[in-house]
C-alpha cells in the first residue's frame, strides 16, 4: 500500500506585529479616522473613493491630492449575515458584513453593521459609525455601524376628567337608576339613544326624554382577540345594538354566548351590575346577553 505523503506544518507569525508603511493616501485616511473623521480621495474624473486608493481603479490614473470628508452616515447597499461571530470579528454579537455607501462617496466601504434585531437588517438601511473610545488610527477605530434612530418608545399616560354635558348628564343619571333614556325628534319623529337635545339628522328639537327597554337586536358586530379590561374573556364581541323602539344603534359588549355564535339579528338584553354598585356610568351595563328569542330579520 502506498504510504501517506509527508506532512509538515508551518506557522508564519509576527508576535509583535508586522510593521509596514501606509503611504500618503492610506496614511491620511487612517489619520483622519484617529480624529473620528472619514475621508475619501477625489479622482481626476471627480469621483470620490472610500476607502481612498492611490490609483483610480476605473482608469489606472493617479488620484488627485484632494481629500473629501464624507459621511459619517451612509446607506447599506448589500449585506450578508453572520449569526455566530468568530474571535477575529470586530464584534462579539451577531452582525452583518455590509457594503456602505457613505454620503458623498462614489464607492462603498465594507464594515460591520449591528442592527437592533436580525430581522431589522435590510438593504437601504441608513447607518452611522460607532467609534471606539480611544481611536488609534486604524480601520477598527470604527467599532461598527449602527442604524440611525428612526423610532423611539415612549411611555404615554393621559389622566383627565370628563364632565358630562346637559343631555349626556341626563342620560347617565338614568343609567344610574337602571334606565336607558332616549328622545324623539319633534320634526322627523326618530328616536335616539343616548338622549340628546337636538336631532342629528334634521336638527329638530328633542325636548323630552323617552324611556326605552334594555332589550334590542344586534345589527353588526366584531370579534376582538386583544384583551380589554371590560370584557369577560378573549375573544370577545363588541356589537351595535338597536334598542327596541330606537332608530340609532348603540355600541356595547356581548357576552353569555361563544363569540363564534354571535350573529346579526340576535336578540339581546342588558346585564346590569347590582343596584348598590351603580354610578352615573355606562359601566353599569356589564354587557348584553342573548334573550333566547328568535332572531330578527334585518332589512
Amino acid at each position: 500500500m502506498p504510504s501517506d505523503p509527508l506532512v509538515a506544518q508551518h506557522v508564519l507569525e509576527f508576535p509583535g506585529g508586522y510593521t509596514r508603511s501606509t503611504g500618503p493616501v492610506v496614511g491620511r485616511f487612517l489619520t483622519e479616522l484617529r480624529e473620528r473623521r472619514i475621508v475619501g480621495v477625489r479622482t481626476g474624473e471627480g469621483r470620490v473613493l472610500v476607502p481612498p486608493l492611490e490609483y483610480d481603479p476605473a482608469t489606472g490614473d493617479p488620484v488627485t491630492d484632494e481629500y473629501v470628508e464624507v459621511g459619517p452616515a451612509g446607506t447599506v447597499t448589500t449585506w450578508t449575515w453572520v449569526g455566530e461571530p468568530l474571535g477575529a470579528h470586530p464584534v462579539d454579537v451577531p452582525f452583518a458584513w455590509a457594503l456602505i455607501a457613505l454620503d458623498g462617496a462614489d464607492t462603498a466601504l465594507v464594515h460591520a453593521v449591528v442592527p437592533e434585531h436580525p430581522k431589522a437588517m435590510r438593504t437601504g438601511m441608513r447607518v452611522r459609525p460607532v467609534w471606539r473610545e480611544r481611536p488609534t488610527g486604524h480601520i477598527t477605530d470604527i467599532r461598527h455601524f449602527a442604524p440611525e434612530v428612526t423610532r423611539i418608545v415612549s411611555p404615554v399616560r393621559a389622566e383627565y376628567r370628563l364632565r358630562a354635558g346637559g343631555s349626556l348628564g341626563v342620560f347617565l343619571a338614568g343609567v344610574e337608576r337602571g334606565v336607558l333614556l332616549g328622545g324623539r325628534c319633534e320634526r322627523c319623529a326618530k328616536v335616539y339613544v343616548p338622549y340628546r337635545t337636538f336631532c342629528p339628522e334634521c336638527g329638530g328639537p328633542i325636548p323630552d326624554t323617552l324611556e326605552l327597554p334594555d332589550t334590542g337586536t344586534i345589527t353588526t358586530f366584531a370579534i376582538n382577540n386583544l384583551p380589554d379590561p371590560r370584557a369577560p374573556e378573549v375573544p370577545f364581541v363588541s356589537a351595535y345594538i338597536l334598542l327596541d323602539g330606537a332608530d340609532l344603534p348603540m355600541i356595547a359588549l356581548v357576552a353569555g354566548v361563544p363569540a363564534h355564535e354571535v350573529r346579526q339579528g340576535m336578540r339581546v338584553r342588558a346585564v346590569w351590575v347590582p343596584e348598590s354598585e351603580r354610578t352615573a356610568s355606562m359601566a353599569n351595563i356589564r354587557w348584553f346577553a342573548p334573550t333566547g328569542e328568535p332572531d330578527v330579520e334585518l332589512s
